[in-house]
């Protein structure tokens, strides 16, 4: 995290402090009901497939509604967006809870709305993690993203106690009771924020289609984010293991009750806690890849304990192990991802890396209760335990948080295009040259240096990028790339970091002269 920066570091901002208070307590009353959740469908039905689609309605709505999430969160008011997502989650809990309170709960309904409010969690979850950077500097960033990681965990280790001691003392419709007017605090810090303005752009607002296109070619052409993303699929894939099958561990396979599954859920969470406190030293002395490689070890080791666990003590050990691993590996690829990301596209990046984390643990979930159904419950441990140790070296060329030293600000520096008539901002296609030339010895280093910056051209919005050269002037290259349209164009402008500066810096030292750009539309026919 850097020297000035501790864990501590991001509560100096009473902005960040008070929305963090509001969320873990909101936290608190999710996983009480995703608790609830679990041990209510193995009494409606301990079929290990239906268990484990309780893992897939809460996984599944990220996978397929953080993207356009992602895209709103970058082109509306972040603030004004939350509170309504917020709203809805309330409305849909307390429907929910109503159900369950008159016994009118089936498994149907039930996989429903667990569906049903996670959609409203998929929907806040980019705007949620894109709002980080408006709270708290770029130095405490870090400390953020694990503060909010140690959020998560302090109501995964209250929520599922509490939620256990509720049903107990007041039957199964208390937590989704809780559940229901548990983010009414959120709601009123969200009221109370004022967040800054960043829009200096003068250009309308994207269409949500062309926002999630222009998103998913970013991610595409982002190494730093791609890496990112190759490792958070790797990793959720075999972890979503003991997620999934957890409540049968505690009810089939060990033979206890919903309060043994509270007191797991809550060591994983209490774990991660103090694993939390820990990062910043194993940061600094691993680095971000052996961090994960040994939280990779250590979900292998809990994994391998749960499918051996026939007694609450083994089952409490494997806890301790996957909540340690669990936050060593989730703080340091969201780090991983925020740092991969210019402001203009944080929301969709990090929508993107969302749905890779959340496909995985949906696709994992449904695998691995297939596995547990045909061949038990350890062996589908022990299986995913195997593949999570596998995938340590066959990813291990990805590597995490190569973006952390970029300076992904705008820089400005492309000059106004220069227009002899009044040009539509929905005029389109347009087709950009860039006319080089460059000294003869210098070929190889154009070359290579022209195709590092061809990433960030269709990173920023470009397509059918091409580089060609003049067989009858010797030194005389042409750049290409298409953009959709003029005001795609505009913003392309608006999008060029220092980052991209510094790559045209060193193109320009292997030139002749200045390069001479030319911008040319195709007419519409009338």
């Amino acid at each position: 995290m850097g020297a000035t920066s501790s864990l501590w570091s991001p509560f100096r901002h009473r902005t960040f402090t008070v929305i963090w208070s509001a969320t873990v307590v909101a936290n608190i009353g999710s996983w009480m009901y995703s608790a609830a959740s679990a041990w209510l469908m193995t009494s409606l039905d301990s079929d290990p497939r239906l268990v484990s689609l309780v893992q897939v309605a809460t996984t599944l709505p990220m996978f397929l509604f953080a993207i356009p999430a992602g895209a709103l969160a970058d082109i509306v008011n972040k603030r004004r967006f939350l509170i309504r997502g917020e709203s809805f989650i309330a409305l849909t809990a307390t429907a929910f809870a109503t159900l369950v309170w008159l016994d009118r709960i089936t498994p149907t309904t039930l996989l429903l709305f667990i569906f049903l409010v996670e959609a409203g969690s998929a929907a806040t979850a980019p705007a949620w993690q894109s709002v980080v950077p408006q709270l708290v500097p770029r130095q405490d960033l870090s400390a953020a993203v694990a503060v909010n990681s140690v959020g998560i965990n302090i109501s995964r280790a209250l929520g599922p106690a509490l939620g256990g001691l509720l049903t107990a003392g007041l039957g199964i419709a208390a937590p989704f009771w809780v559940n229901s007017v548990s983010n009414v605090g959120t709601i009123g810090a969200l009221v109370a924020w004022r967040s800054p303005e960043h829009q200096s752009s003068q250009l309308p607002a994207e269409l949500i289609t062309h926002a999630i296109r222009t998103g998913i070619r970013h991610a595409r052409y982002n190494r730093h984010l791609r890496a990112t993303l190759v490792r958070t699929t790797a990793f959720f894939f075999f972890a979503s293991c003991y997620w999934a099958l957890l409540p049968l561990v505690a009810r089939n396979q060990i033979g206890g009750g919903a309060t043994l599954y509270g007191v797991l859920l809550g060591a994983i969470g209490a774990s991660a806690i103090g694993g939390a406190f820990a990062l910043p030293w194993l940061k600094a002395t691993l680095g971000p890849n052996r961090v994960v490689a040994a939280g990779s070890i250590g979900t292998t080791l809990a994994m391998v304990l749960f499918g051996a666990a026939h007694r609450p003590l083994a089952a409490f050990a494997a806890s301790i192990i996957a909540g340690v691993s669990w936050i060593a590996v989730v703080a340091t690829l969201n780090v991983s991802a925020q740092f991969a990301l210019p402001e203009w596209v944080r929301g969709r990046g990090l929508a993107i890396y969302v749905t890779a984390m959340f496909g995985a643990l949906t696709l994992g979930s449904v695998a691995w209760g297939q596995v547990a159904r045909n061949g038990g419950v350890p062996m589908a441990h022990f299986l995913a335990a195997a593949g999570a140790l596998l995938v340590i070296p066959l990813t291990w060329r990805w590597q995490l948080q190569s973006g952390a030293g970029v300076d992904l600000t705008p820089s400005m520096h492309w000059p106004t295009p220069v227009v002899s008539q009044n040009v539509e901002s929905d005029t389109g296609r347009v087709l950009v040259t860039v006319e080089y030339r460059i000294k003869d010895e210098e070929r190889s280093a154009f070359l290579a240096a022209l195709d590092h910056l061809s990433h960030e051209r269709r990173a920023d919005g470009a397509y059918a990028w091409g580089i060609f050269e003049d067989v009858a002037d010797s030194g005389r290259f042409l750049e290409t790339f298409f953009i959709e349209s003029w005001i795609e164009h505009l913003r392309q402008h608006e999008r060029v970091t220092n980052a991209d500066r510094v790559l045209q810096d060193n193109i320009q030292h292997l030139l002749k002269s200045e390069p001479t750009v030319t911008h040319l539309i195709a007419p519409e026919r009338g």
